[in-house]
């Protein structure tokens, strides 16, 4: 992997034929994904990234990638890379899910 991870952020590596990236389920890049596919909830975005639609992937590797060259990894974007990309995407969006709420 040619991008460092920092795991306990979120952040989960993804390879894209040889591309190395590194995503995370940022509320930035959810918020702008959310705006492009039009997205009324969290569910809504959260059922069409887990379903990993052709569209919705193609639009969320560039949202959700904060390291690598996002726009090279999509233009390399073939199908046997949804598996992994669909993995990448749930294990970031996981991530915020096993949070333990902060004590008030």
């Amino acid at each position: 992997m040619a991008h460092e991870v920092n795991g306990a952020r979120g952040e989960v590596a993804l390879k894209i034929g040889d591309i190395d990236l590194v995503i995370a389920a940022t509320m930035r890049g959810l918020a702008s994904l959310s705006t492009e596919l039009g997205c009324k909830t969290f569910g809504e975005l959260f059922e069409r990234l887990s379903g990993v639609e052709a569209a919705t992937l193609l639009a969320a590797i560039p949202r959700l990638t904060i390291r690598g060259d996002a726009e090279a990894a999509v233009d390399k974007l073939e199908l046997s890379d949804v598996a992994a990309c669909a993995a990448a995407i749930n294990e970031a969006l996981a991530h915020h899910l096993r949070k333990t709420p902060k004590k008030a």
